[in-house]
This record gives C-alpha cells, sequence and structure tokens, in this order.
C-alpha cells in the first residue's frame, strides 16, 4: 500500500491544486490522508472526498506587529506534536504540500520522521510558510520559469499547478443555454474574483453598451456583488458564484478577463484562452499578482493591465486587440512546458514513495 498525506490551507488556493491530484492517485492504488487546520476551508472543500481529515493546531507567521506573534508559535509548536503523531500512525510514504500555515507543522514534522516531502510553490517568489519548508523538501514545484534562479537547484522542478481535469471537459451549448447566450457573438468571461475586484465590476460595467456591441458577457462578479440593474440586459450575464458550471463557462468563453492570482491563471494557460490579467495593485497586495502577470506576459500568454490605469478606454482597446490577434495566444500557450502539471508532479510522487519503500 502506498500512503501519502497532502496538506495545505487558509485559501481555496492551497486546496484546489491538492483535490486536483485525487483522481489520478486514487488511479494509481495510493492511500490518501490530508491535514489541516482544525476548521479552515481546507476541512469543507475536502468533505466531498472521502478522504480521512485529520486536523491540527496552527498559527500564522506576521511580518508584522501582532498579540498573537506571542501565542502562535505555541499552536505550531503543538501543530508539530500532532502531525508528527498522525504521521506515524499514517504510516505515509510521502506528504505533498500545497502550502499556507499549516503545512509548516505538517512538513516539518515529515521531515522529523524522515518521510519525504514535495512542496509547491504558486507564486512568483516563495510565500513565508514555504520559505521556512524549503530546507526540508526533497523537491519544490513551481508555476513560473523565473521562480527558479530562487530555489535550490538540486531541488526545483517547474511543473505548472495542478488544475482539475474536468475543467477541460466543459459543454459550450449548456453554457450558451444557461447564459440564454446566441451563437452570432464572440462571448467574453469575466472573473473578477469575491475579493478585491470592485475596480474590475465598475469598469466592464462602464464600457458595457460598448463592448455588447460586438460581444456577450458572462460576469463572474463575486458575493453580494451582482447588479441588479442590469439583470434584464441582453447578452449580459451575472453570477455571484459557479461551481459545476465553471467549466461549461470556460468552454463557451472566447477570451477571457481576469485576476491573477496564480491558480486562476493556470488555469487559463491549461485551457488555452486567451486573456486579459488586472492584477491586484502592489498598494492592495505584496505584489506577487504583478509579478505573476508579467512573467505571463513576458512568454506570450496574456495582455496585462495596470489597475492603476485601467480605463473603460483602456479595457474595451484591449479586448478588440486580444479578441483579434487571439490564436497568437493560444499558439504561444500550447508550447508551455507548464501543461502537464499533474503527470509531472506524480512521477515526483511515484519516485519518493518508492525511494522511501526501499529504505
Amino acid at each position: 500500500m502506498k500512503r501519502i498525506v497532502l496538506t495545505g490551507g487558509g485559501t481555496a488556493g492551497h486546496v484546489t491544486p491538492n483535490i486536483a491530484l485525487i483522481p489520478r492517485l486514487r488511479e494509481l492504488d495510493y492511500d490518501i490522508h490530508y491535514i489541516g487546520s482544525y476548521d479552515g476551508i481546507e476541512k469543507r472543500l475536502i468533505e466531498d472526498f472521502e478522504i480521512p481529515y485529520y486536523g491540527i493546531s496552527t498559527g500564522k507567521f506576521r511580518r508584522y506587529f501582532d498579540p498573537k506573534n506571542f501565542s502562535d508559535p505555541f499552536r505550531v509548536i503543538k501543530g508539530f506534536a500532532e502531525a508528527r503523531k498522525i504521521l506515524k500512525q499514517i504510516h505515509a510514504d510521502v506528504v505533498f504540500s500545497k502550502g499556507g500555515f499549516v503545512s509548516v507543522p505538517v512538513v516539518r514534522a515529515a521531515a522529523s520522521l524522515d518521510v519525504p516531502c514535495i512542496i509547491h510553490e504558486s507564486d512568483m517568489t516563495p510565500g513565508l510558510a514555504n520559505k521556512l519548508c524549503i530546507p526540508v523538501a526533497k523537491k519544490i514545484c513551481c508555476n513560473f520559469p523565473e521562480t527558479l534562479k530562487n530555489l535550490p537547484a538540486d531541488k526545483a522542478v517547474l511543473t505548472g499547478s495542478p488544475i482539475r481535469e474536468e475543467l477541460a471537459k466543459g459543454n459550450k451549448l449548456s453554457a450558451l443555454k444557461l447564459c440564454n447566450f446566441t451563437t452570432t457573438k464572440p462571448v467574453i468571461m469575466v472573473i473578477g474574483g469575491s475579493l478585491g475586484a470592485a475596480s474590475v465590476n465598475k469598469v466592464i460595467r462602464d464600457a458595457l453598451p460598448r463592448l455588447l456591441e460586438d460581444f456577450q458577457i458572462v460576469h463572474i462578479c463575486g458575493k453580494d456583488k451582482v447588479d441588479n440593474l442590469l439583470l434584464n440586459v441582453p447578452g449580459y450575464k451575472q453570477f455571484e458564484y459557479v461551481k459545476a458550471e465553471l467549466k461549461d463557462l470556460f468552454a463557451m468563453a472566447d477570451v477571457v478577463i481576469s485576476r491573477a492570482g496564480a491558480n486562476a491563471i493556470c488555469e487559463l494557460l491549461a485551457l488555452k484562452k486567451p486573456n486579459i490579467l488586472i492584477p491586484l495593485s502592489a498598494s492592495s497586495s505584496r505584489g506577487d499578482q504583478i509579478l505573476n502577470a508579467k512573467s505571463f506576459e513576458s512568454q506570450g500568454f496574456s495582455v496585462v493591465i495596470d489597475e492603476d490605469y485601467l480605463t473603460e478606454n483602456l479595457l474595451i482597446e484591449k479586448v478588440h486587440e486580444l479578441y483579434f490577434t487571439r490564436q497568437t495566444y493560444i499558439d504561444a500557450m500550447s508550447r508551455s512546458h507548464q501543461l502537464n502539471s499533474i503527470d509531472t508532479i506524480l512521477g515526483l510522487i511515484e519516485e519518493m514513495t518508492a525511494e522511501h519503500q526501499k529504505s
């Protein structure tokens, strides 16, 4: 029996790549377990997959002053002890970590038991949690060629991010019916996200009259951000959030406008969707989305608009430019070395498992 422990949490982006690996791990006869926090988002997301889930204590590592900085180290120490006990009970052969602060005690505990760890860094530069795991990891997977220079050469592997294979199996006609769209105009898909997308939502709606002359628009605008005054505009369909229908909407979309979170843009790459990226500004984040977007732009995968310079006219200009040159972007994405991420990561997992079972 081959046993793997998946870990990662705090946000959906630290869980969904793990979920993408589950079907293939089952095909390879792995006994799969998940270690996360007691009640984080990862617990809710993993519930659907009938995988043993173990909650541990965790704390956040902050670069700024906070009273919790005095108590959280003790939570991490407790989490380390809990993770170590769980790993010994499971007899894990390998750990795959997608990051987030819950992963630190798990990876460190695994290393103390000589269980090999593979970690995945989504963003251009490693976050603090992964920086604490890198010294004990056997392999470090990453999304961007530029990241390789920031990692130990003997550990770093350019893999891309695992994407749920079902996303490539959408039905365009189902999405057209869902949105009440026609086949006569191309479709723009806008993924604003649930947080920090107010500027994107606003400029899309400001540009609607002119964009709808040539396109239909499906707009995933975030929780409580549907504009009720625009519910009956022909050719414009809003959703707060989509789950099962996402694959169909992707199949329908000719071009996509999105934020530049690592997992989101890796989905666009895997699906070869020509896209405009509007990364979160440096004032609203640590700047990782800006770096992600610049990498995709330099590789010929994306058009990038700086949020600080985002205007209705600029957006309309870039949408038309992207649509009429879309094949150039599709061709560039087709040549990417980051498309077979699941196969590459599974190869590393199998290699580590075999080495551990021999020892």
